[in-house]
């Protein structure tokens, strides 16, 4: 059984000024399933399998056929990206839906429970005056019934949008959490000759080069709203912090003396944290928007360096040599307390928190292979995610919590790989000339 709500047809503005307009299709278009599709206490690795028949042209023009398969294709990269889906072929279809049709009454969801779909996907594409329209619908096959679907319209170039507009709305009806489909990730390239800073969507789609410092660029960190890139460069050869805004490409230097590394913004505040060396070794301050020191967050004679705040904005990990060799601590920032997360292995390094709060995962090295780790917040259910495939760096949260990216050299280069939250399903995201390490992911999407 479903249960159903009313909604009014929705005007979404772009930071471009492009208006989206989604409406409804049918009655129980908000409608929440009774029970889960997707394991939250195991979703990876008892995967959904799902159909995604080519969408149906409903118009004459030819492009309408063509942005049917593009369409249906983008889908079906969109979800296999997210891990928690095992898409069935299309050779195994039964049911031709460009025959039958796409709505409830035309599906015989026998045909589709027969050959294992649980879920099963579809839509319509209609082309008149530039202006696209696409339908999607998302099934429950065993129930016959209609999950939700809505009609999206925008541009002709805008299908990847759609797209990732109705993946969004469908791991939210199956999740509570809107994916990862309007992110974006920062990461370090040099591919130019120099170390510099790129960006490109969650699926390495549309790669951006964001600065020409012609110099050594490290450490990308995204700002809350994702329309500024924090970062350390050596530009003036020696190391400064900068905040990029994405937008209008102006920039904002904030340098003290010694060394300025590792920035990272507090979550629902106009501060940054950062490592800074001015009063001797290296500590961890708190700064402002505007570059002044607001708190000096260590006071140890150890060096604190990678600050990673909660997602609450109450705790923060960071890397320190207090006791040897680095480890992983935790400091209440209320408090000032600080206790030591970390316990298995000599050198752990690059903490980054979950947006759940719950985990926090890192780069440990052992005999000269650094690894991916998580942890629990508290210290327990210590879990090594990879496994003798060279070194592996630099993880980094999707928005969601549902999967990390991290840099690897297992083929030689460093490049950028991204995995479940579970260590599933590692694969390369992107190819570029030269490596690639250092991914930050954004929290949210911005256009610029």
């Amino acid at each position: 059984m479903l249960q159903c709500m009313k909604i009014k047809l929705l005007n979404i503005i772009f930071p471009a000024g492009y208006v989206l307009l989604i409406s409804l299709l049918l009655m129980p278009q908000m409608c929440f399933a009774d029970y889960d599709y997707i394991k939250i206490s195991d979703p990876f690795l008892n995967k959904i399998p799902v159909a995604v028949p080519v969408l149906k042209s409903l118009s004459q023009e030819s492009a309408a056929k063509e942005i049917a398969l593009k369409a249906s294709d983008l889908v079906y990269e969109a979800l296999s990206f997210t891990g928690y889906f095992k898409m069935i072929d299309r050779e195994a279809f039964l049911e031709d839906l460009q025959v039958q049709g796409i709505t409830g009454p035309e599906i015989n969801f026998d045909n589709w429970t027969d050959i294992g779909a649980e879920l099963l996907i579809t839509g319509g594409v209609t082309i008149k005056d530039e202006l696209l329209q696409i339908e999607f619908r998302l099934f429950d096959t065993f129930k016959s019934e209609l999950i939700f679907g809505k009609r999206y319209k925008g541009r002709l170039d805008d299908q990847r949008k759609i797209v990732h507009r109705f993946c969004s709305e469908m791991l939210y009806r199956l999740t509570g959490k809107r994916g990862v489909f309007e992110s974006m990730i920062a990461f370090v390239s040099t591919t130019t000759g120099n170390k510099e800073i790129f960006t490109c969507e969650f699926d390495g789609y549309d790669v951006k080069q964001v600065t020409k410092t012609k110099s050594l660029t490290l450490f990308p960190a995204w700002s809350p709203d994702g329309s500024s890139i924090a970062y350390t460069s050596y530009q003036n050869d020696k190391p400064e912090i900068f905040i990029r805004h994405l937008h209008d490409g102006k920039e904002k230097k904030i340098s003290f003396d010694g060394i300025n590394i590792t920035p990272v913004w507090m979550p629902g505040k106009n501060l940054m944290g950062a490592t800074l060396s001015f009063e001797g070794d290296e500590e961890i301050y708190l700064l402002t928007e505007t570059g002044k020191i607001d708190k000096r967050l260590t006071k140890n004679w150890g060096i604190d360096v990678s600050p990673a705040f909660s997602p609450d904005g109450k705790k923060m990990a960071f890397v320190s040599k207090r006791f040897g060799s680095p480890q992983i601590f935790i400091q209440n920032l209320d408090t000032g307390a600080v206790r030591r997360l970390t316990y298995e292995g000599k050198y752990n390094t690059q903490p980054d928190w979950s947006p759940a709060g719950d985990r926090i995962v890192y780069s440990g090295m052992e005999a000269g292979q650094a690894n991916i780790f998580v942890i629990n917040a508290d210290g327990k259910d210590f879990k090594q995610l990879t496994i003798d495939a060279g070194s592996n760096e630099s993880p980094s949260w999707s928005p969601d919590g549902s999967l990390i990216a991290f840099s690897s050299t297992r083929t030689g280069k460093s490049r950028i790989y991204v995995m479940t939250a579970s260590g599933t399903d590692q694969r390369t995201l992107l190819t570029l000339f030269g490596e690639q390490t250092d991914p930050a992911w954004s929290s949210s999407f911005k256009e610029y």
